[in-house]
């Protein structure tokens, strides 16, 4: 483990962009540089309010996006590439058992061990190679999110894709969001409905470890 974190922190990010750069009209909320998220804190790594990520998962997000404005919804970003660091983050909050404070909010029926054990917080992240990207759906008219029947990073079988125990109104809003994702290259999470990788990533054996930081990029 720790030879792949430094070997990560050993490569540049000429392949990311900032994603604001490619796609203006998308909506970013990037959970994990603000304390309202899982762990309850601001994830090491995360230096801006900013989604990286690789040029080509940029521009086929920029093509799903195009899709979504012509339907009347907006693509809105939770996370996109995810620091190595931030992951090793995530592991150590897992050994913390006294640290339990957003428990009631993302994960109520589960113990933190067992986010690990059913796949909710991986210990080598898709997100670390670039082309993983967290997002829902936003209406035009409303301003407000659509309702998928479960909110991001909510850990339970109620946030898995293909759950029915949802009104078909959610469930519809969620096959639709995976369509779009699909149509555009991307390929869905089997517990997570909002969590996407390009299918042909260009990065695919190689886990990044750079700060998410907009200066870093343009250094």
């Amino acid at each position: 483990m720790a030879t792949d974190f430094k070997r990560a922190a050993e490569l540049d990010c000429s392949g990311f962009v900032l994603l604001a750069d490619y796609v203006p009209s998308i909506i970013q909320e990037i959970r994990y540089h603000s304390t309202y998220n899982f762990v309850g804190d601001r994830i090491d790594g995360y230096e801006e309010p900013c989604a990286v990520i690789t040029k080509e998962a940029a521009r086929a997000l920029k093509a799903a996006g195009n899709e979504a404005n012509a339907s009347g919804w907006r693509l809105k970003v939770f996370d996109a590439y995810r620091p190595a660091s931030a992951v090793k983050h995530f592991q150590l909050w897992g050994i913390e058992d006294l640290d339990q404070r957003m428990k009631p909010f993302f994960y109520p029926d589960l113990e933190k061990q067992d986010l690990f054990k059913l796949g909710y917080i991986a210990s080598k992240s898709s997100h670390s190679r670039g082309s993983t990207v967290d997002l829902t759906l936003l209406d035009m008219k409303t301003g407000k999110e659509l309702d998928m029947g479960s909110p991001f990073d909510f850990f339970s079988e109620v946030s898995h894709p293909d759950y029915r125990g949802i009104t078909d109104e959610q469930f519809e809003n969620r096959m639709y969001l995976q369509n779009l994702m699909k149509r555009n290259g991307f390929e869905p999470l089997d517990c997570e409905w909002w969590h996407f990788t390009l299918a042909n990533e260009p990065y695919p054996d190689t886990y990044f470890d750079f700060p998410v930081s907009g200066g870093y990029l343009r250094k």
